[in-house]
């Protein structure tokens, strides 16, 4: 398994022997992920025998535009080739190059641009390439060298990306750099965006709603923007692995249902740092955190989800009286389901929304599961009843 050094103590990525399976099974491998989440480095290890192509570099990217058929001569197979969304023209030869060879790991791309990278695949590579998703460190890989923080408070407040752990690097001076770097690097080349200031805002309008029902009318107007702008912008954040949208369950219910996705960030620590919240002791007191925990423990899911290929689809639910059950897993003929609470102490009040769903649900089965904040876990006749640190075996 892939491990990188922190600190003298080992990190190891889940996703490694995965992808090291199928790369018998398929000719191409596909990894997408954030900037910064370790894509690179990941590859670098797990296939240290081939080649490395950064199609970022201008005089690489120039040669593939301009000669594809020669470039992938001389790059024929056990390749690496990052950032591969920039030369799209390249999947097409691609696609010749495998179906010809009929060689397993023949190309591994790597990219971190979700929108223009699966398009390309999509169009191209179906059938031919295995695709994964690198988002920042889980919980679960940073339990193991001891890394993962004692409180909730901590570990949102300080964020995920491994070079925060990998280098020591302070959170806040991170963040401002990654945002930075994100703009210019993502934002401006996707939607060739002017008014940078405006988009810096509309991102902190985006933290200030993590959690909640997404409105675009809303928030295109508190950001003075068209509502297609609005979508567009968040469509680039969705493709970039800022953010993603939970969409509510609403099969086999009445038709008083909440149609709207909720939005979350799939990193606390870039969350908090938009809303201004700089330590555990000011996100304590932030009239937020209850929306920052819950974006946290939807986060971990995504990232389980992800990194052990487990293709879990999760839901909400919510009817027109504001009743919720925070996330929702189908399971067969019946339902896992989850309460997501900051507090620490635990009242009989904690259930009362995951009843009422079960009473609508029946008679299909339903799993009930309060996650909070606490450090504790509870097996009670009715329910699960898990600390925050101790969701990883919960997600499928």
């Amino acid at each position: 398994m892939f491990k990188f050094i922190v600190m003298s103590r080992f990190i190891q990525r889940q996703i490694a022997p995965i992808i090291e399976a199928q790369k018998s099974k398929f000719p191409v491998l596909a990894l997408t992920g954030p900037r910064q989440s370790g894509k690179t480095t990941l590859l670098r290890e797990l296939f240290s025998d081939y080649r490395y192509v950064s199609l970022e570099n201008p005089n690489t990217r120039s040669f593939a535009l301009d000669d594809p058929i020669g470039f992938l001569n001389l790059y024929d197979q056990k390749v690496i080739l990052d950032e591969v969304q920039r030369v799209p023209e390249l999947f097409s030869y691609i696609q010749g190059r495998v179906d010809e060879s009929k060689m397993m790991g023949q190309y591994i791309l790597s990219g971190s641009q979700n929108f223009h990278l699966l398009n390309s695949i999509t169009q191209t590579l179906a059938g031919r390439v295995a695709l994964f998703k690198l988002l920042p460190l889980d919980f679960t890989e940073l339990k193991q060298p001891g890394l993962l923080a004692n409180s909730y408070t901590q570990a949102a407040a300080k964020g995920f990306y491994p070079a925060i752990f990998d280098r020591d690097i302070d959170s806040t001076i991170f963040y401002a750099n990654y945002i930075q770097t994100y703009i210019e690097k993502d934002v401006t080349e996707l939607l060739n965006i002017r008014a940078l200031k405006v988009f810096r805002t509309f991102l902190s309008l985006c933290a200030g709603r993590a959690g909640q029902l997404l409105n675009f009318s809303a928030l295109a107007n508190e950001c003075d923007i068209s509502y297609n702008t609005a979508k567009a912008w968040l469509s680039i954040l969705e493709s970039s692995y800022i953010v993603f949208l939970l969409q509510p369950y609403h099969q086999n219910f009445n038709k008083r249902l909440i149609k709207s996705p909720k939005l979350y960030f799939y990193d606390t620590g870039l969350l908090t740092h938009l809303l201004g919240i700089r330590t555990a002791e000011e996100l304590e007191e932030n009239r937020l955190k209850g929306h920052i925990f819950e974006n946290m423990m939807l986060a971990e899911y995504q990232k389980q989800n992800h990194h052990l290929y487990l293709h879990q689809d999760y839901y909400f639910w919510q009817d027109s009286n504001a009743h919720e059950v925070d996330l929702l897993m189908k399971k067969g003929q019946g339902f896992s389901i989850f309460e997501i609470k900051a507090t620490q102490t635990i009242t009989t009040a904690l259930f009362k929304e995951m009843d009422r769903f079960e009473e609508i649900a029946a008679p299909a089965k339903v799993n009930k599961t309060l996650i909070y904040g606490g450090s504790e876990n509870e097996l009670r006749t009715n329910y699960n009843v898990l600390s925050w640190q101790n969701i990883s075996g919960n997600v499928s």
